[in-house]
């Protein structure tokens, strides 16, 4: 067996040392570049309107339910009203992509079938965010950010 010196142990230091700042060079890097950006670009504006958008919102008496069918590659979304009746949507926008990156994101095209939007989307097994934004016919604002999660 041989001695451990001074040497040696500076070694180790040095080493350990050196692999956990590099780790965390990588972790830090990942991190900045698969950030896909701003939610809003002043928050505190953003946030001035929130309580009467909510309450507006919340009058409509909507609910959204959405299913993904990974057999036939389809989205649907159901969004009915406080009587459980299909709700009277004027325009819908949705942002389907993942939680962490953008480069996935996209912005499928629905088609209402019977009282149900549906629109195709091929998805990856793993966690998507939907950001759903529909008009009633009174110009009301509906937003709801859904969490989907697809088996592998």
């Amino acid at each position: 067996m041989r001695e451990l010196t001074g040497r040696h142990v500076l070694g180790i230091t040095v080493t350990a040392f050196a692999v956990i700042i590099g780790v965390n060079l990588v972790l830090a890097y990942k991190a900045v570049s698969t950030f896909p950006g701003l939610e809003v670009a002043n928050s505190y504006v953003a946030s001035q309107g929130f309580d009467a958008e909510k309450t507006a919102q919340m009058a409509l008496g909507w609910t959204l339910d959405p299913i993904y069918d990974a057999s036939r590659g389809e989205l649907r979304l159901a969004f009915t009203d406080s009587k459980g009746q299909p709700a009277p949507v004027a325009d819908l926008t949705v942002l389907l992509g993942r939680t962490t990156e953008a480069k996935d994101d996209t912005r499928p095209e629905f088609a209402r079938e019977a009282g149900v939007y549906v629109a195709k989307a091929a998805l990856q097994p793993g966690k998507w965010m939907m950001h759903v934004e529909a008009r009633a016919m009174d110009g009301t604002l509906f937003r709801q950010r859904i969490n989907l999660f697809v088996k592998g």
